[in-house]
């Protein structure tokens, strides 16, 4: 008996034992629950702190080589050690090597001894810039020694054509401010500057001082002498024309110049203005030029193609230049001219601009005896 209750006694501690273990493992079972939801939520916070911020909105610039948009990040794998930011690190470098567009190179001369452009500048016309210190004093882009030539009143027989030879002959470009009625005249001659290269801007339709009435009274009247010119020119060329323009006289309105400005087309005065269409002999405009230009030392220069004096003076006036250490920058526009319907209606309608037959002349001329 005595035996028997040791057994039971031991049986019975035994059993209580087992039960508080168990007891003791419900008992800490949330608490462990808990401890790995509090590991998980640290874990959460780590990967967030280190992803990869959003890229912020690009800046809009006006450089000509833009770096392209940063790839999205990629996803974070827990599993991987590389930090999240090495995407886009490797991203921005990719971006930094990136090549950059080319710069567009000044044309090759082929003709040994010639002069050759140094330089060729691109004009943004965007609201209506004013070039030339004879009235605008703002934008002062010409090195020491660097000369911009522009020619007048043009195209005109023997005159333009006689001008771009001279050109050519020593590898230079200029810009042309066209009449748009002398263009109606001789669009052949406007192609053959748009096929040479040449910057075609426009001077009105018909030179109109537009400071004086009836042009300074009605400012639909000088929009539209304006325009005419833009149009005429335009379809002279039958190719995109610069947004450039220069009024007659040098006579610039405020009002006008507003418009201008409105319509992203660019006004240009000058530096030196050659007053060659009171020159009668081609030494003259010689002196005129080059004693404006020692005494200023660069400049855009004002010419007229429309005088004979002027374009017999220009093969030696380049020699000159040249000798002079003088060197010629070419200007080219950003964009193209748009023209307005009306205004191309109101030169379509001109009796003098035969646009509305197309047929070639071999289909409208026949020899039938010679």
């Amino acid at each position: 008996m005595r035996v028997l209750a040791i057994v039971i006694a031991g049986l019975m501690t035994l059993g209580l034992a087992a039960f508080g273990v168990v007891a003791a493992q419900k008992a800490t079972l949330p608490a462990a629950v808990a401890d790995m939801a509090r590991s998980a939520l640290r874990v959460e916070r780590k990967i967030t702190a280190t992803a990869a911020p959003a890229p912020a909105p690009a800046e809009r610039v006006t450089d000509v080589a833009v770096a392209p948009p940063m790839p999205p990040a990629s996803p974070v794998r827990v599993a991987e050690n590389t930090p999240a930011v090495a995407a886009p690190a490797a991203a921005l470098a990719a971006a930094a090597a990136a090549p950059k567009p080319a710069v567009p190179a000044v044309p090759a001369c082929d003709k040994p001894g010639a002069m050759g452009l140094a330089r060729v500048v691109e004009i943004d016309t965007t609201g209506g810039p004013a070039f030339g210190f004879e009235h605008f004093k703002q934008y002062d882009f010409l090195r020491d020694k660097e000369v911009v030539l522009t020619f007048d009143d043009g195209p005109w027989p023997e005159n333009t054509p006689a001008v771009l030879r001279a050109l050519n002959d020593e590898c230079l470009k200029a810009t042309f401010f066209e009449i748009g009625e002398h263009a109606t005249w001789h669009p052949e001659i406007t192609k053959q500057l748009v096929a040479a290269g040449e910057t075609i801007g426009s001077h009105t339709w018909s030179h109109q001082d537009l400071a004086r009435n009836p042009y300074a009274s009605d400012l639909e009247k000088a929009k539209q002498e304006i325009e005419m010119g833009v149009s005429a020119v335009h379809m002279a060329a039958a190719a995109p024309i610069a947004p450039f323009f220069r009024f007659p006289a040098l006579q610039q309105p405020p009002q006008l110049l507003s418009y201008l400005a409105e319509r992203n087309i660019a006004t240009f005065s000058t530096d030196i203005d050659s007053r060659d269409f009171k020159m009668h002999k081609p030494d003259l405009v010689i002196k005129s030029v080059m004693g404006q230009l020692d005494k200023h030392g660069k400049g855009i220069v004002l010419l007229h193609d429309f005088q004979r004096n002027t374009a017999a003076a220009l093969p030696e006036l380049l020699r000159q230049l040249k000798a002079g250490g003088y060197k010629i920058v070419h200007m080219v526009p950003r964009g193209a001219v748009t023209t307005l319907p009306q205004y191309d209606d109101l030169v379509m309608k001109q009796d003098k601009y035969a646009v509305t037959n197309t047929r070639p002349v071999s289909s409208v001329v026949h020899t039938i005896g010679e």
